[in-house]
């Protein structure tokens, strides 16, 4: 990804060394050991792959590269693990893992009984359903006896298993681990359905040989809030991952993209601008970071539409509409916490 210049990079190592006396706990961990450690998925077309050079890139590494610019200035100074449904919360529990950015929902258990802290989300979403064209199905209630492929250890598992019983239809639940396996399974017909998050299932059918010969049944069955987590008990460290993410998603609001984000750092007429972005107030100084760690992220990441319109949105191969996900101000529900 980007990196600063040399002049920009001289001053924000000034700024980080003004900010080292944050108090200890993972933000030390992660500028002791010089990289932020990302937990992410097996891999989603647009939402987490690998580039030709073997990079990984994606909707949700931007969130750990945006973190990584933020903190280091420096977006390739990132590590990342790839975690299942059923290792994820292990990785991240253990200390494997500094942050999780993959499809994760956040639900209640998931928040008190797993000790995690959700820290915000980036995609709201929902289950869904794929089947083949040539199966005539243009309803999810119209699979009675249908074998279904289902990842283990998700809040896809029960949301099938709900779903299926409030409306009395009976399936074959057929158990898979990554998204490459239930697409494998799928394309070779061991599963009439694969089911999964709409997201997934736009990014999985993009990547089949024939995309039109696969329809996405029109049913949501459940709510799907999908953001990074933490552990619990560093709040100082949720506030860098939360205020991160928030900072992309003000930057879209207020129109400060990774093109103009110079331009506005020098002062703007807009307070929340000028205190976002560092030329007012000190709100880094608040996260044991320096003033310009927001405009770092967004100048080397982007603000949250552009990496949408990037990786997932509707001129991609995922051709994802920024439907709920667009902002508050343009009709979805896309919200952030003010700066100030």
């Amino acid at each position: 990804m980007k990196t600063l210049s040399k002049f920009a990079l001289s001053a924000a190592a000034a700024g980080l060394i003004a900010s080292a006396g944050a108090s200890a706990g993972t933000l030390d961990d992660v500028k002791s050991k010089g990289f932020l450690q990302c937990g992410i998925s097996t891999g989603f077309p647009g939402f987490a792959f690998t580039d030709d050079a073997g990079n990984w890139q994606g909707f949700d590494p931007a969130v750990c590269k945006a973190v990584a610019a933020a903190i280091f200035g420096d977006t390739e100074k990132v590590k990342y693990t790839t975690t299942t449904g059923k290792t994820r919360f292990t990785a991240l529990s253990s200390g494997e893992v500094d942050v999780l950015a993959r499809n994760t929902t956040w639900t209640f258990s998931r928040d008190t009984d797993l000790k995690l802290d959700f820290v915000g989300i980036n995609y709201y979403d929902g289950q869904g359903f794929m089947v083949p064209a040539e199966l005539g199905v243009s309803s999810a209630k119209d699979l009675d006896g249908a074998s279904v492929c289902i990842q283990t250890g998700t809040t896809t598992e029960l949301n099938l298993a709900d779903y299926f019983r409030t409306n009395n239809i009976s399936y074959e639940a057929v158990p898979i681990e990554t998204n490459d396996e239930a697409r494998t399974n799928y394309v070779a017909g061991r599963c009439d359905v694969y089911t999964t998050d709409a997201s997934g299932l736009a990014s999985t059918r993009s990547a089949l040989e024939d995309p039109s010969a696969h329809v996405v049944l029109p049913e949501i069955i459940s709510k799907e809030p999908l953001g990074p987590l933490v552990r619990h008990g560093d709040s100082e460290w949720a506030d860098i991952i939360r205020w991160t993410l928030n900072a992309m998603i003000t930057a879209e609001e207020l129109g400060v993209t990774s093109e103009n984000v110079d331009k506005m750092a020098t002062g703007t007429d807009n307070p929340e601008i000028n205190r976002l972005l560092g030329s007012e107030g000190d709100l880094g100084a608040m996260i044991g970071l320096d003033k310009a760690w927001a405009w770092r992220a967004i100048k080397m990441v982007g603000n949250y539409g552009e990496v949408f319109e990037q990786f997932i949105g509707k001129e991609t191969p995922i051709g994802i509409e920024r439907g709920v996900n667009d902002l508050w101000t343009n009709g979805g529900i896309l919200y952030s916490p003010p700066f100030r």
